[in-house]
């Protein structure tokens, strides 16, 4: 299936930003128990959605920050039959390319931990993102901001799915990820860099 149109966020569970927050940690014993559509969804509105049409400058809000708006943070998606884009404008999967890729979306020495988890989220930067940032101020031509900034816009990212996951009664674990395997695997542009994974799923029982 080339698009994965995903339900609308179920805004009305996982109780309390506190109660996540208390529930929030690193589990690496995830199974491979499916993740229903319902929470899918939840969950990569959580991390990246749109939370607002009319944020920052104009252009639409997400549920997690970024500097000037740039927005340059993407989300791909690796599931066991292929890895999909993730368009928070469309809230909808854009298949990226077939086959399984969760074994890229993992560093090495980190193979062995959550193996046979649903999916793995891989997060990428687009340099070309600065570019349509709504203020344009120095630092977002400069190489060393630039990564200041999108290793700080990963990290907004990758706390809210922690937090989802703790409301959702799912597992998560941050870690790295084979950056040259997955640029080459997902045809990546010379302005786009794989940054970090995140797997997602059941404990395992």
């Amino acid at each position: 299936m080339d698009t994965i149109r995903l339900p609308k966020p179920a805004f009305r569970q996982g109780g309390t930003v506190f109660n996540a927050l208390k529930r929030r940690k690193t589990s690496r014993e995830i199974g491979a128990r499916p993740i229903p559509p319902q929470l899918l969804s939840d969950l990569l509105w959580a991390a990246q959605g749109v939370n607002r049409k009319k944020g920052p400058f104009g252009g639409p809000g997400r549920t997690a920050g970024s500097a000037s708006n740039s927005q340059e943070i993407q989300i791909y998606v690796a599931r066991a039959e292929g890895t999909y884009f993730y368009d928070p404008d469309a809230h909808q999967l854009q298949l990226a390319t077939a086959g399984d890729l969760r074994d890229l979306a993992i560093g090495p020495g980190q193979s062995g931990f959550g193996a046979e988890a649903p999916l793995r989220l891989i997060y990428v930067v687009d340099l070309e993102g600065f570019k349509h940032a709504g203020f344009q101020e120095p630092g977002l031509y400069n190489p060393q901001i630039q990564k200041s900034y999108y290793f700080v816009d990963t990290g907004l990212i990758a706390q809210n799915v922690y937090l989802a996951a703790a409301a959702l009664g799912l597992a998560a674990w941050f870690h790295n990820c084979n950056k040259t395997g997955i640029k080459k695997a997902l045809g990546l542009k010379s302005n786009q860099r794989p940054l970090f994974g995140q797997t997602v799923g059941y404990v395992k029982v």
